[in-house]
């Protein structure tokens, strides 16, 4: 598209710089003030306030002279004009006298001098800028084109968003007269170019999944406006949706034929071809992308710089160049730089310093992540991107599940930002490749100790020690030059002894500077004792575990103790509160403890209240605790009360979440107290903030002693499952402690992490692996004599049987879960398994018994103030009441789940109930909102939900597509909703070749 839409021809002669100007700036600060005096609006219901004291405008007629006035824009109208703009060609008689009537009640209720006479006519002087919701929607408009010339797609997207949000229904709404006829098509013309204009730069940014459901609605709504059908082709080829963007064509070529009689344009045909030949120009934004977009979440995720930074001058100014020319190369640059070299080169202190330094050039933000390439379980690629994109201001229901989609959303995240993206400790160029910003104007620092010479386009930087100069200057700088000039030589053996590494020469300066008694002699001495006892290392650890032991040996006895523990935990850093859990003592105390092992370097502050170790000193605070920890029992001990602690706060979140819940009193006992929080908020927030932690956890602790403990902690987050942001890591744990059950032989703990496993295949669309699974969990809880997991998976075969159709054995399920849960006092899992049982009889045509027991279920939830399951009876009631033909109540059930669900991060249930909703508008058809939400749901369950809900989505979309007019596409989306129902040998493939036969024949 050429440019943004015309705005309307009335203009203030001379506002326009001046005001699209303002406009722009207010647009940047992100706030516009609000007018304290008159106002008035003509973009809805002809309106005017005083403040905020809404104003009383008397009859339509007396509205339409206002409208008439305000839409000249001070300009005086003459009585014969606005005597036409209100009768037209047959005025009453009294014409004139009505007019002078209207205007005299418009004089008593606005401002003196507002409305004036002169020349034998009126006119309505505005009083200022920000006045009139038309001058505003022009400026930002004005303001929006001017951003997208110099190629600021994000701040001209945004200022069209605040324009297109002053429309308050239709223009001029319920004011006579042909003149209010004429300017309300006018208006609304020129709205949807706005419109068109905005969704057209959505798409050169790389939403064209979120643009499909508003342009399937605006089609349907605009079916002739081909532009329209030009922007949904092009945003469902983006989505990969090839086969549905030409079915629009087809679709809008036979309407064209129909209506009107003519072909598409020259642009929507070429669209078509182009498509066809797969013209690989299609899938890139079409302008680039020059200035910084207004973004209203900066992250600023970058750890602290080292005061004392020394040295690596040529590095800095190497590096620094690279950033620069990204930053003033006007976005046709994007740089990626990778630093290699061995563990405690210096490699993290460098980039950060490197990072700080080029802040500025990136205003946008920064971005930073420890990847852990060196432990034992480099972090995946997809959960960075997750949190990458929550940095950036995207919303958890919002986040695809599979790792292409979630790089995909986070380069179009990115678009028109200045963003640079620190990831430390990279494992290989494998890790590091989806996580790159692939954006002009974005740049990468990437730290490894390998080479990454397979990550194409990479400036790489091999880093060494220190030199001796560098080494001594940082020697210098901690320990004091003062102490250091009196003992040059004895400095310059420490240093070399520390192997010019610089975080051994770090920790040996922290240990000299904490001891004024010690000379720079005797820490030389101490050190060389250290390397004759390590002579079997390798050369390039030597120097570090001999630093490490002289560190570790100065410490005080509960410093080295909370270090030797705190390197026994396997998540990637641990919080304030875990750490006092695993050392067993107050917070307060704990924390004092830590910062001093931060002051000694041994540990590094995370972030406030977060602690971690670098990869090596872990591994040396894990050999200490082998070898000093005594009694041995201890480190047992300490991660016990860690389980203990993650397991009782676990407890306590569930229970919050599920008040009533019998899960909680069936858990293994703990010694070690957990949180306790006051809100479900805040309890939810802990639980996705520890997600990681809580996993490695659960994978930590699969001995004998501990793996009941461990199942348990792994039934109790079962949200992270459900809710898709972890759901990998959740299904891997779940098999680890499942194969740690069976080597064990521990039936009970193999039935209760069956119940995970099965649980998460379910959620996926696994419905025969979740049945065997769940089959087996019953099996297994009988023998071990475990009620939970008997009524857990009962439940879960009942809705499996669902899902496939076997209504009888669903029923035969639900009603044993029914009387189990009854029988454990388990009022939570009965109203659950009662919304289930609701759903089969609905499958089997009782509908009105469907109604009571989803009612009866949802009651039970209510009364026990259970928020989230409390949506899923919603939803329960809302499919019956739907089939009873109570659609307006089906809606608000619905509604009501929809918002839960999306407070409660439940991506999968957020895209199901609106998929729902669309059957609800189907039922009434209301197809246009049918198409819109199905759309929704479609790109909520991307990645997650499996491929058989998947297939439902899409059925209920054709149908929508179809009564729309969009026959072609309908027709796709049901070839694709029976390609997945024959590959699952569903019975919904009989309904869908049912759809198919009209339109196949035709």
């Amino acid at each position: 598209m050429d440019g943004g839409p015309r705005v309307p021809e009335q203009r203030r002669p001379d506002s326009g710089a001046t005001a699209a100007a303002e406009a722009g700036t207010e647009a940047e600060a992100g706030t516009v003030a609000e007018p304290q005096g008159l106002r008035f609006g003509v973009l809805g219901p002809v309106r005017a306030w005083h403040g905020e004291e809404a104003l009383n405008m008397g009859s339509p007629q007396q509205r339409a002279l206002l409208a008439a006035l305000l839409l000249r824009e001070g300009r005086t109208a003459t009585a014969a004009e606005l005597i036409d703009a209100l009768w037209g060609a047959e005025p009453p008689s009294q014409a004139l006298a009505a007019l002078r009537t209207y205007a005299s009640r418009l004089r008593k209720v606005l401002d003196p001098g507002v409305l004036v006479s002169e020349s034998g006519g009126y006119a309505v002087r505005v009083p200022g800028d920000g006045a009139l919701d038309l001058a505003t929607a022009q400026d930002l408009a004005a303001a929006a084109e001017k951003a997208r010339s110099t190629g600021d797609l994000g701040r001209a997207r945004e200022l069209l968003n605040r324009a297109l949000g002053l429309w308050d229904g239709e223009p001029l709404a319920g004011v006579p007269g042909p003149y209010a006829q004429t300017q309300r098509v006018r208006l609304e013309e020129w709205r949807l170019g706005l419109l068109e204009s905005r969704l057209d730069m959505d798409l050169e940014q790389g939403c064209h999944a979120e643009a499909v459901s508003e342009l399937t609605a605006l089609t349907a709504a605009h079916p002739l406006r081909e532009r329209l059908r030009e922007l949904l082709m092009l945003a469902l080829y983006r989505s990969g949706r090839q086969a549905e963007a030409l079915a629009v064509y087809a679709d809008t070529r036979r309407l064209l034929a129909e209506e009107l009689g003519v072909d598409p344009r020259p642009g929507l045909r070429e669209l078509q071809q182009r498509i066809l030949r797969a013209d690989p120009a299609l899938a890139e934004p079409s302008a680039p992308v020059v200035e910084p977009a207004v973004v209203r979440l900066r992250p600023a995720q970058l750890p602290a710089s080292v005061p004392d930074f020394t040295g690596r001058n040529a590095f800095v100014s190497e590096l620094s160049e690279v950033l620069s020319a990204a930053s003033e190369a006007e976005g046709r640059v994007m740089a990626v730089s990778a630093l290699a070299g061995i563990g405690g080169v210096g490699k993290t202190t460098l980039a950060v310093h490197v990072a700080h330094r080029a802040r500025s050039a990136f205003p946008d933000g920064q971005l930073y992540v420890d990847l852990q390439g060196t432990g034992p379980r480099p972090a995946e690629p997809e959960t960075v991107l997750g949190s990458f994109l929550r940095a950036l201001g995207t919303a958890d229901s919002a986040l695809p599940d599979s790792l292409q989609e979630r790089a995909a959303l986070y380069r179009s995240a990115l678009d028109g930002r200045r963003v640079l993206v620190l990831l430390d400790n990279a494992k290989d160029a494998a890790q590091v490749r989806p996580l790159l910003p692939g954006t002009e104007g974005c740049a990468a620092l990437v730290t490894s100790r390998v080479r990454m010479v397979d990550l194409a386009g990479a400036h790489l930087i091999d880093l060494d020690v220190m030199s001796p100069d560098e080494a001594l200057t940082l020697f210098t700088k901690i320990v004091g030059e003062e102490r250091v000039a009196a003992e040059r030589k004895a400095a310059l053996d420490v240093v070399a002894a520390c192997g010019f590494l610089p975080l051994a020469i770090r920790i040996a300066a922290s240990r000299l500077a904490a001891r004024r008694t010690w000379t720079v002699s005797v820490l030389a001495a101490k050190l060389a004792d250290e390397r004759r006892r390590l002579d079997e290392l390798q050369a390039g650890d030597l120097a570090v575990k001999a630093t490490f032991e002289l560190g570790y040996g100065q410490l005080e006895p509960a410093q080295a103790r909370a270090f030797r523990l705190l390197g026994l935990a396997d998540g990637p850093d641990i919080s304030l509160a875990a750490a006092a859990a695993a050392l067993d003592l107050p917070v307060e105390d704990t924390e004092d403890l830590l910062e001093s092992l931060v002051d000694t370097s041994l540990l590094e502050s995370a972030a406030p209240g977060r602690y971690r170790l670098h990869d090596l000193v872990r591994l040396y605070a894990r050999a200490c605790a082998e070898r000093d920890e005594q009694p041995p029992s201890e480190r047992e001990a300490a991660t016990s009360r860690l389980l203990d602690f993650y397991l009782a706060t676990a407890a306590g979140v569930y229970a919050i979440e599920r008040p009533g819940d019998r899960l909680v009193d069936h858990l293994e006992p703990t010694e070690y107290p957990g949180l306790v929080f006051d809100d479900r908020h805040g309890a939810r927030d802990w639980l996705y903030t520890e997600a990681v932690c809580l996993l490695s956890c659960v994978r930590q602790s699969t001995r004998p002693d501990r793996l009941r403990r461990a199942v348990d902690l792994l039934w109790a987050v079962i949200d992270l499952a459900e809710s898709g942001a972890n759901s990998k890591e959740y299904e891997a744990t779940g098999a680890a402690v499942r194969a740690a059950a069976q080597a064990h032989g521990d039936q009970r703990a193999e039935a209760r992490a069956l119940v995970t496993l099965a649980n998460g295949h379910h959620m996926s669309g696994r419905f025969e692996l979740a049945d065997q699974e769940a089959a087996e969990a019953v099996r297994l809880a009988e023998t071990a004599d475990d009620p939970l997991p008997q009524c857990w998976a009962s439940n879960m075969l009942g809705v499996i049987a669902l899902y496939q159709s076997r209504h009888t054995a669903g029923e035969r399920h639900l009603t044993r879960a029914i009387d189990s849960f009854r029988s454990a006092g388990d009022r939570p899992g009965e109203a659950s398994a009662l919304c289930n049982l609701s759903r089969i009889r609905l499958a089997m045509g009782r509908t009105e018994s469907a109604v009571t027991l989803a009612q009866q279920g949802t009651y039970m939830y209510d009364d026990m103030g259970h928020a989230l399951k409390g949506a899923n009876g919603r939803y329960a009631l809302g499919l019956a009441l739907t089939q009873s033909g109570q659609h307006a109540l089906a809606a608000e059930r619905l509604q009501e789940a929809l918002g839960v669900f999306r407070d409660s991060r439940q991506r999968l249930w957020e895209g199901m109930t609106l998929f729902r909703l669309a059957e609800v508008d189907l039922a009434v058809r209301r197809l246009a909102q049918a198409a819109t939400k199905a759309e929704s749901a479609l790109a909520l369950l991307r990645g997650i939900g499996g491929e058989w809900r998947r297939g439902n989505v899409l059925t209920a979309l054709g149908r929508a597509l179809l009564g729309i007019g969009q026959s072609g596409r309908a027709q796709v989306c049901w070839q694709e909703a029976l390609t997945i129902f024959e590959a699952l040998n569903a019975p919904e493939a009989d309904e869908v070749r049912a759809l198919l036969g009209p339109l196949s024949v035709a």
